[in-house]
């Protein structure tokens, strides 16, 4: 910045780098600004003076995606939440992707930010939320932990907004391998409407195949998991040169993948935001796959990048 009193629009960076990998980590939302390995970008981040775009690299939580009309029911509670996507009548994206998150520890290959979330009307409970991301020779590792510091149980839900790509390759021409045998299918206002399978239809990426002109912002669930309980999804060249793979433990459930069509300028369909979720759309509503955090109770969750074809 060329004012060294004027602070980044995403607050202090935290750096780390390790066997040729490094990220950038940001205050404003905890989130990832960047991370690339050997030179090579494979996160479609922005740039230190640039307010974050498309919530690119941001932490999503208590809740991911949108709730119908900002409300739900909890236990005897009705409760409303702000509108914080008015055009579409929905709370979207959880509490904590604009706000200031702290610097808890930090060394050359990692560093662990963390959030107090206080209790509001909308979501009355509150969390200590850590974020530690890590590099190393595997690429990006990031573990959230969650724990509820208030008296009663409560409604959780996490997931992360990473825009993937690969340098030099346009996304219709992307190879995409996606472990999900179900979809979620969306009314006008993108929220859920019912869950259909996969199995025949144009949206069956379980063998890795060109994404062309498909055009997601599509929640993916009945994911295929692996021997540890975990799932990923990969992106590869058309000629098999280049890849990357974002993987997810088996907390994470549901995969949300959206082709940024709705992005305007530079950014429209530039690159593919793999979103892995612990709940699907509205489930704060629905109630799939809540989790109930209890009185001084954490959570854990885990996931990462690798580069690589």
């Amino acid at each position: 910045m060329d004012n060294p009193d004027q602070r980044p629009p995403s607050g202090a960076q935290w750096t780390i780098s390790a066997a040729g990998h490094e990220a950038v980590v940001v205050e404003v939302g905890g989130g990832l600004r960047t991370y690339r390995h050997d030179g090579v970008d494979y996160l479609d981040g922005y740039a230190e003076d640039e307010i974050c775009p498309g919530c690119a690299g941001q932490v999503l939580a208590p809740w991911p995606n949108r709730i119908r009309d900002g409300r739900y029911a909890y236990g005897d509670r009705e409760l409303q939440l702000t509108l914080s996507e008015p055009e579409r009548g929905v709370a979207i994206h959880g509490l904590v992707n604009w706000v200031s998150w702290y610097l808890v520890e930090q060394s050359a290959d990692a560093v662990t930010v963390g959030y107090d979330l206080p209790p509001t009307p909308g979501y009355p409970w509150p969390l200590r939320l850590r974020t530690r991301y890590s590099v190393g020779a595997d690429g990006l590792r990031v573990a959230h932990e969650v724990t509820n510091t208030g008296g009663e149980p409560c409604p959780f839900g996490l997931a992360v907004h990473p825009y993937l790509r690969l340098p030099g390759v346009a996304v219709d021409d992307l190879t995409l391998g996606l472990p999900a045998r179900s979809r979620v299918q969306v009314d006008g206002r993108l929220l859920p409407i019912g869950v259909s399978p996969v199995a025949g239809t144009e949206y069956d990426w379980t063998s890795p195949r060109r994404i062309g002109g498909a055009r997601l912002d599509m929640c993916f669930g009945d994911v295929i998991r692996d021997d540890e309980g975990g799932s990923s999804v990969s992106l590869a060249a058309p000629d098999g040169s280049s890849g990357v793979r974002i993987w997810a433990d088996r907390e994470f459930g549901w995969w949300q993948v959206f082709t940024s069509d709705a992005l305007t300028g530079e950014r429209h369909r530039r690159s593919v935001a793999i979103e892995p979720m612990t709940c699907p759309p509205d489930a704060f509503r629905s109630g799939r796959d809540v989790i109930a955090l209890k009185p001084g109770v954490g959570w854990r969750g885990v996931w990462g990048v690798r580069p690589g074809a």
